[in-house]
């Protein structure tokens, strides 16, 4: 199934698609939630089935918000493309980086992004993000983790590369939690309707080719990720995992970063593609 919220911001409405009907399941869900996503789908496959969704009016006219309500948590992946790691200065990581962004960085996937006040090495990084459909504590192998999965989405992990390295602390919190920095979407794809280990990721900046790499190059895979992460902490339905950049980024030196006029571009083969216009924080409304 793939699941989409469209509408204003704060006022989505939660849709499954059919084909390219967006079918509207307020009937059965106020959002693409935990909750939802935790008990819900197989009454949503049902009423998919059985034709009993009414479709969406204008739909298509319609802003395009993230595919999942607000999580509880954003963890992330750093550094799980060998390529990425190299261009970032580092060897490939003998243990998973980990660190958080905060929830309230989620928007949707061609919303306009306000380059942050100060910022001067803002950077893009295409993502694959896992969502969690039930609670994941000490998860018994690698292979018991999809059971654990909902789905996967499209997600542009912003950082400012200032702030995460030279004056990050030895953290990474202060260069990827600002406001707008997770754009997410444009659908949630249920797991076992894509091939999530072995699809392709690119970007592009202004028209012009950055990343273009797949899943299948990860360091740790999608199932490790989940199941490791279980070992060390609590996820709960409807959070969100993100699992790392491959190489492309402005922060191998080779390409500017965002400014003010900037549109980036990101596509994952089955997950859909974003569009983003970048602003200076005078600009911003």
């Amino acid at each position: 199934m793939k699941f989409a919220q469209l509408g204003p911001v704060g006022e989505e409405i939660p849709v499954v698609y059919d084909g390219e009907r967006a079918l509207d399941l307020r009937g059965l869900t106020a959002a693409i939630d935990g909750a939802f996503l935790e008990s819900q789908l197989p009454e949503a496959q049902r009423l998919l089935d059985a034709g009993e969704l009414p479709e969406l009016a204008g739909a298509a006219e319609m802003r395009i918000g993230s595919p999942i309500a607000r999580p509880s948590a954003l963890v992330c992946v750093g550094m799980n493309y060998a390529a990425h790691a190299a261009e970032s200065g580092s060897a490939p990581p003998e243990n998973m980086v980990i660190f958080n962004k905060l929830p309230n960085t989620i928007a949707g996937p061609n919303d306009v992004v306000t380059i942050p006040k100060g910022s001067e090495k803002s950077d893009w990084e295409v993502e694959i993000g896992i969502v969690i459909g039930q609670r994941a504590s000490y998860i018994p192998s690698v292979e018991d983790a999809h059971d654990y999965i909902a789905g996967f989405v499209l997600v542009n992990d912003l950082s400012e590369r200032t702030w995460q390295i030279d004056i990050s602390g030895g953290q990474w919190g202060k260069g990827k939690s600002a406001p707008g920095f997770s754009p997410t979407g444009p659908w949630l794809v249920t797991r076992d309707d894509i091939d999530a280990q072995n699809v392709r990721l690119k970007s592009w900046v202004n028209g012009e080719p950055r990343q273009d790499s797949s899943t299948a190059d990860m360091i740790f895979s999608i199932a490790h990720i989940v199941h490791e992460l279980s070992q060390y902490m609590v996820l709960e339905p409807g959070d969100l995992v993100l699992t790392g950049t491959p190489e492309g980024v402005a922060l191998s030196g080779r390409f500017p970063y965002l400014a003010a006029g900037d549109v980036v571009e990101l596509e994952i083969e089955g997950l859909g593609s974003q569009r983003q216009n970048y602003i200076a924080y005078t600009e911003a409304r």
